[in-house]
């Protein structure tokens, strides 16, 4: 198996305020659609908690405190012939004001309750669901 063909690590910042979780509607990449978590590539290098704080403040424009591994999902992306393993890290909102920062990538920010979540998912926060996960247990 080359290189190419192996996973890739991905990482969702799982946000909670006053008992909701903050989403995105992605556009223009793989999931073009799907809500998910902030978050992204993980870089070389880079801690998990650094990448959680740097991709919440690239794509929404808020501070994060009190950050801690959540999960791992393990995500195949069948129609892009994708797989990431995405690192589930929890936060708590901290400052600022939720601001669409990467129009060109989402469609708008948004905070939902656990148990209300909108349709359709991205991939790991389908499989974060077949996990029974729940940040708020």
């Amino acid at each position: 198996m080359s290189n190419e063909n192996r996973p890739k690590v991905g990482l969702g910042v799982l946000i909670m305020r006053d008992g909701k979780v903050l989403l995105g509607k992605r556009k223009n990449t793989h999931g073009d659609g799907d809500w998910c978590f902030p978050g992204g590539h993980l870089e070389a290098g880079e801690s998990w908690e650094d990448c959680a704080r740097r991709e919440t403040a690239e794509e929404a424009g808020i501070g994060i405190k009190n950050l801690r591994f959540g999960t791992a999902t393990n995500d195949i992306f069948e129609k892009e012939g994708k797989h990431y393993v995405t690192i589930i890290m929890l936060a708590d909102y901290d400052s600022g004001e939720v601001t669409l920062c990467e129009p060109e990538k989402c469609e708008k920010w948004e905070w939902f309750d656990w148990d209300a979540l909108p349709t359709p998912l991205f991939v790991p926060q389908k499989n974060l669901l077949k996990q029974n996960f729940n940040p708020f247990a």
